[in-house]
């Protein structure tokens, strides 16, 4: 391996350091731990967090009045919440509505299971739940509808229906005799959208400035066991003029805020795995999102972003008014998000670096995620998938790898010429380079040959990368033996300390196995005594930088490693002998001779204006 290859892998292993920096919360801004984990267990029992019912009427009862004073001559008298709770359930969710703000109280996807066994859950409840309302009356009181009693307008408590498409619930908030406030909810058989149709009666008299809000207010509930991983991916995206943007909190503590005008076609708060998306079914060029967010430390070691947003439009005439909106519940599943709306599988992350998303993204979408579910749609074991999906990305570069392997060679047989030159004309640095581009144009070598393929698979290698993290089709998906989740690190060792600048204190056995089959590379490839160091420093610390990767994404490697290991090993000893023959210089110049050329011409320009005194 010569010094240019040496300076690239070095190169990726920098790369790849930032990268992980760049995408990662810096655990120094964290408070103190009462435990050595960054795991931060959810309760195991997310109904602890449901306040009782009888509990909740007692707290409301002694608040009434205070309540009462804010709410002016309108709503003083209209009747508050009692929090009744009332159930549907479809094929794809569970949801519970309460009475009191005619809200979402819980949302369950009951396809999907949070870490520990239970149904995932997206509703933050313990912070009261989401859907309200708000506006300012003609007595200038900002009212939100989340404190009062919106009736149902049906029998059931709870509903379950599987037969029907579609079925809808009303639930009304009378303010007096000719002005109330109605809230339709329609569920779908084989959909995770509730669409919610709001009606508005009579509220001409009462509501100042023909304008009211949707109030979202408590984000999206985290469902992972690690909440510091999961908030790295948690944010809100909004898509406005055919394009995606981001509103991320990404220091701890900081609060921060946006506000968007006009339209827009969808807005989403994520965690890791799944969504809540909101979209206007009417638009108004005049309405105006308004969104906050703030990333906060976690007492016992993790962190938790929390994200809430307000959609404010104007009403032509309040007299007699509606407005809908479509909410997705569900998972952040490809497929499943082009059904529900085309332009919302944006919201699948694939990964960035350095601005490269034009590249990246269409890799991982167009060509990686259709390949790995090609495989699995006929190999149920995601890891057999991943072997081969490994096999067959390895085979696909191996033209890119074959290169690099020559190039390597022929910078190493052009070494002992090289060192010659380098000794001749050591007190002369420029007729040096000089001799040395003419040795590469002799024998039709380019210097950048053996990085330059190395370095057109990092592309590739970063779709991989977020492709295998973020994805969640490997979620809770087993392998073998101890790998039980491949979208989580394989834990095999939990340290008693944790080791300096990687933050770690537990050894992935797939890391571990990734980092001795580069050993066992760099050994193979190797020959210079001065470079061995880099046989034990490269996988050391790759193996430390993937440590806290997920199962899935090491497995994926460590088979690359196997089978680039083989297939060094073949070239090695089937290939025919690499030979440097001079080339023939009327043959057309490639690319990089040009280049010398042109740079060794501009060098003698520049001598001869440097001789005459000029710059």
């Amino acid at each position: 391996m010569d010094r240019n290859s040496v300076l690239a892998f070095i190169l990726i292993g920098l790369v790849l350091m930032l990268w992980l920096w760049y995408n990662t919360p810096d655990p120094s801004k964290l408070p103190k731990k009462k435990q050595d984990s960054t795991q931060v267990q959810i309760p195991k029992k997310e109904e602890s967090e449901i306040t009782k019912p009888d509990t909740v009427k007692a707290s409301t009862q002694k608040e009434n009045k205070e309540i009462n004073d804010t709410l002016g001559v309108y709503f003083s008298n209209v009747e508050l919440g009692t929090n009744r709770f009332f159930t549907v359930e479809t094929p794809l969710l569970k949801v519970e509505i309460n009475s009191t703000g005619g809200k979402f109280n819980r949302v369950f996807l009951k396809k999907y299971k949070e870490w520990y066994g239970g149904q995932v859950q997206l509703i933050n409840t313990k912070d009261g739940g989401d859907l309200n309302l708000s506006f300012v009356t003609k007595d200038g009181k900002l009212i939100t509808t989340s404190y009062f009693e919106f009736k149902p307008e049906f029998s059931e408590s709870s509903i379950n229906f599987t037969e029907q498409d579609s079925i809808t619930k009303s639930f009304i908030l009378k303010i007096n005799d000719t002005s109330f406030i109605r809230k339709k909810f329609t569920f779908y058989k084989d959909k995770y959208f509730v669409r919610v149709d709001f009606e508005f009666k009579g509220m001409d008299r009462i509501i100042s400035g023909n304008r009211y809000a949707l109030d979202w207010e408590n984000g999206i509930r985290f469902v992972e066991k690690n909440t510091f991983d999961e908030a790295t991916f948690a944010k809100v995206d909004y898509y406005a003029a055919d394009e995606l943007f981001n509103f991320d909190a990404t220091k701890i503590n900081e609060k921060i805020e946006k506000k968007i005008s006009g339209i827009f076609d969808w807005v989403g708060i994520r965690n890791k795995y799944f969504v809540i998306t909101i979209l206007p079914l009417q638009q108004d060029p005049d309405g105006l999102l308004e969104l906050k967010g703030e990333k906060k430390a976690l007492q016992n070691g993790g962190v938790i972003d929390k994200y809430s947003l307000s959609i404010s439009k104007n009403i032509i005439n309040f007299a007699y008014a509606k407005d809908a909106y479509n909410f997705y519940f569900g998972p952040i599943e490809y497929s499943t998000l082009k059904a529900h709306h085309p332009t919302m599988t944006s919201i699948v992350d694939f990964g960035s670096f350095l601005g490269l998303t034009f590249i990246i993204r269409p890799i991982a979408e167009y060509i990686m995620l259709p390949l790995l579910k090609f495989l699995h749609s006929f190999i149920p074991n995601y890891g057999i998938v991943i072997i081969i999906f490994s096999l067959i990305i390895k085979i696909l570069l191996h033209p890119l790898t074959k290169q690099s392997m020559t190039s390597m060679k022929k910078m190493q047989l052009l070494q002992p010429m090289m060192n010659e030159i380098r000794e001749k004309y050591k007190d002369d640095p420029q007729k040096m380079n000089q001799e040395v581009m003419k040795l590469y144009q002799t024998y039709g070598i380019n210097p950048a040959g053996g990085c330059l393929p190395i370095l057109l698979q990092m592309p590739i290698l970063i779709a991989l990368y977020g492709l295998f993290r973020a994805t969640i089709e490997l979620r809770q998906q087993p392998f073998m033996l101890w790998i039980k989740d491949l979208s989580v690190p394989d834990t095999i060792v939990h340290l008693p300390f944790r080791l300096p600048f990687f933050m770690i204190n537990e050894i992935s056995g797939l890391a571990l196995l990734l980092g001795i089959t580069m050993f066992i590379q760099q050994k193979m490839s190797v020959t210079d005594p001065r470079q061995k160091a880099m046989i034990y420093i490269m996988p050391i610390l790759f193996t430390l930088l993937f440590n806290s990767f997920p199962s899935g994404l090491n497995l994926y490697y460590f088979m690359f490693n196997l089978f680039s290991i083989g297939q060094q090993y073949y070239m090695n000893k089937f290939s025919k002998p690499i030979e440097l023959k001079p080339v023939d210089r009327k043959s057309k110049k490639g690319f990089m001779q040009k280049l010398m050329e042109q740079a060794e011409q501009n060098a003698k320009e520049r001598r001869k204006r440097l001789a005459k005194g000029k710059f």
